[in-house]
């Protein structure tokens, strides 16, 4: 089997250096260049064909989201992998680089000169991303038998109205949550909240992206907080987010509870409280992702009457999350983010603000 061909472009000979050595001890895998800025990255892709871009966020002459908007324009299908650190700047560029085409990014230890941290975040982060966005043999991602999901278990009831949207997403999430945003009917009566897997900081920035791609408010969840007809909350990077009920009123819950699926926030501690808050009034949402997390969720939210959307595996980055609740026979449709969002529309816009459930 061909090896994964893998251009690396940062402005640090230390990187460059680690990377080309750590990547290069995996059989699945070769460094065929490495480039110290994005001009001379570009000039590198068609001298060796690579089939990743490792691409640094952060680095003179020209920066990884230039880099980008350039490599998008000439090599439109390219995987590219952003290698961000850990700052506020990287959080920004990093988050528009999603947005703009690039499939996922690893943040780099907070030293990179600790060659032990360096190396756990390649082998068990960035290796496994490469492999699967590459689609390399023995990556571990579900790959469902086609039709399977067409069958989808029946509800114990369909719901006759929206309560509340949840939401699920991973590895290429923020740019199908943009197209789901956007085609939400307006104004938006019930209230959407969504696990997007990211670090703290990052998830912060998403939150604002999404405001200023969508139009609407769209906020980082806070302890507490009331959820209201119309409220957009994200999962706050390492914290959990739940909701409960108390009378008429729902709030948020952050908790810093074991990570499950190795995620933390995950949706399936959303996904559960809100069948037990909302019943059959959940409406699931599965969007591109790695791993399985949102199938325990969604199995509550069916079990409960709600009901079940994932992304569908030609629009996915990645179609392991969406894939396994679609091969488990929970979804009602498996559609494009575009026909999710008029799917949602046209049922989120039938509740018109009717149920109260939402503690509005």
């Amino acid at each position: 089997m061909a090896r994964v061909r893998v251009l690396l472009v940062d402005d640090s000979v230390v990187i460059r250096r680690g990377l080309t050595k750590l990547l290069g001890e995996d059989s699945a895998l070769e460094v065929v260049g490495t480039a110290a800025n994005g001009r001379l990255g570009l000039a590198r892709i068609p001298q060796v064909n690579p089939d990743m871009v490792i691409l640094d966020v952060d680095m003179p002459e020209m920066n990884g989201l230039e880099t980008l908007r350039e490599l998008r324009r000439l090599y439109p299908t390219l995987p590219v992998i952003m290698f961000s650190g850990l700052t506020e700047r990287g959080a920004r560029i990093t988050l528009e680089a999603l947005f703009r085409g690039a499939m996922d990014y690893v943040t780099k230890p907070s030293d990179i000169s600790d060659i032990g941290d360096a190396a756990a975040v390649v082998r068990t982060e960035l290796i496994p991303k490469i492999k699967v966005l590459c689609q390399v043999e023995g990556s571990g991602q579900l790959r469902p038998v086609e039709g399977r999901a067409a069958r989808p278990r029946k509800a114990k009831r369909a719901a006759d109205s929206v309560a509340a949207v949840v939401v699920a997403s991973s590895t290429g999430g923020p740019a199908a949550l943009q197209v789901l945003l956007e085609g939400l009917p307006r104004p938006l009566p019930v209230p959407v909240l969504i696990v997007q897997h990211m670090p703290p900081m990052f998830t912060l920035y998403l939150a604002r992206q999404l405001q200023s791609k969508s139009g609407y408010r769209v906020r980082e969840g806070e302890d507490a907080a009331h959820v209201g007809v119309g409220d957009i909350w994200i999962a706050p990077g390492g914290r959990h987010m739940k909701v409960l009920r108390e009378d008429e009123r729902v709030s948020l819950q952050l908790t810093e509870d074991p990570p499950e699926n190795s995620c933390r926030p995950a949706a399936d501690v959303l996904f559960r409280a809100a069948a037990q808050v909302w019943g059959e009034g959940v409406l699931a949402v599965v969007l591109t992702g790695m791993g399985r997390d949102g199938l325990r969720g969604c199995e509550a939210v069916r079990e409960a009457g709600g009901r079940v959307v994932v992304q569908d595996r030609a629009s996915s980055v990645v179609w392991g999350m969406p894939g396994f609740v679609a091969e488990a026979g929970l979804a009602d449709q498996i559609l494009a983010p575009s026909e999710i969002a008029t799917w949602l529309a046209a049922r989120v816009g039938a509740t018109g603000g009717r149920r109260q459930g939402a503690g509005g």
